[in-house]
């Protein structure tokens, strides 16, 4: 068997991009960043390219080399708030799906316009010709459904929640829920979200039964 070659100290920093490309990526990352104050700050309604790139404080030219497009900086906006907001406030294994909803719910009160951004992205994906904003609502609901899935069966198995429904069903019905609740308190803070959350974990919750499953 032949001998592995030894293996560099800086092995992985070489690996690490280094010149134009390192700090094209860094730059990208410094749009990105401060597109997300602005677009949390007052949401995204009504701007082009060139007047987001005015706010950002870039020219239109550097937008556009990094962005192909309006959408295309919007959805990249979304998933990097996303990234970081999961980043500096991870979900255990055993939280449940309404916890999860619940927590990005209390993180969404603080930053309307990002609410807004989602918003505006997923009724763009349901009309022909924005095929970004299709492809971030379609990856992104089936990412979501299929970690609440694992999330409502890990429950079923430790008893957390009842065992007589079906976890497909009950993950897209958490996202609809929250989505729905999502979209009433943008137009109405009133609307008890929190709450209706809360009694949705609630009627999750198994309870005492006759003669096994229902």
């Amino acid at each position: 068997m032949p001998e592995e070659p030894a293996v560099a100290a800086d092995d992985d920093a070489s690996s690490r991009p280094r010149g134009p490309y390192a700090k094209g990526l860094a730059r990208r990352q410094q749009i990105l960043d401060r597109a997300i104050e602005v677009f949390a700050r007052r949401g995204s309604a009504g701007t082009s390219l060139r007047s987001i790139a005015q706010e950002i404080g870039v020219s239109h030219a550097a937008l556009s080399h990094y962005f192909s497009s309006r959408e295309s900086l919007l959805v990249e906006v979304y998933r990097e708030a996303e990234r970081q907001q999961v980043e500096a406030e991870p979900h255990g294994l055993d939280a449940s799906p309404v916890d999860i909803m619940t927590a990005s719910a209390r993180r969404n009160h603080a930053v309307p316009g990002l609410v807004q951004l989602y918003s505006t992205l997923v009724a763009a994906a349901l009309e022909a010709g924005h095929p970004d904003a299709t492809a971030f609502a379609t990856e992104r609901f089936a990412a979501v459904r299929a970690d609440l899935v694992q999330r409502v069966e890990r429950g079923q198995a430790s008893g957390r929640i009842r065992d007589d429904v079906d976890a497909e069903s009950v993950a897209s019905l958490v996202i609809a829920a929250s989505d729905g609740l999502q979209t009433q308190w943008m137009l109405d803070e009133s609307v008890p979200q929190s709450e209706s959350l809360d009694l949705l974990a609630r009627l999750l919750e198994p309870h005492p039964r006759r003669g096994g499953k229902a």
